[in-house]
């Protein structure tokens, strides 16, 4: 037998007695059984700088130090103007 299943998301709290402590209520129509997925971040965030510093060392993207890869110059395309 085949469930079809419908997702939400929204957030929640894990209090003290590690119970899940929703912070909107779910819009169902009737009592019953759901199957949740629990996110939370990692203890070490990592910001965005040091995102682009480590894939700024990755050797994965050496190839785009090569002055080959360097194809365009700020003479190439054309102007972007946003008509806002």
């Amino acid at each position: 037998m085949h469930m079809t299943t419908r997702a939400i998301e929204t957030t929640a709290t894990i209090d003290d007695d590690r119970h899940l402590r929703l912070d909107e209520p779910l819009p169902a129509d009737h009592p019953r059984r759901v199957r949740i997925i629990v996110l939370w971040p990692e203890d070490a965030d990592v910001n965005e700088t040091e995102w682009l510093r480590a894939a700024a060392r990755n050797p994965a993207f050496d190839f785009l130090r090569d002055k080959r890869e360097d194809v365009y110059s700020v003479n190439d395309g054309q102007p972007f103007g946003d008509p806002r």
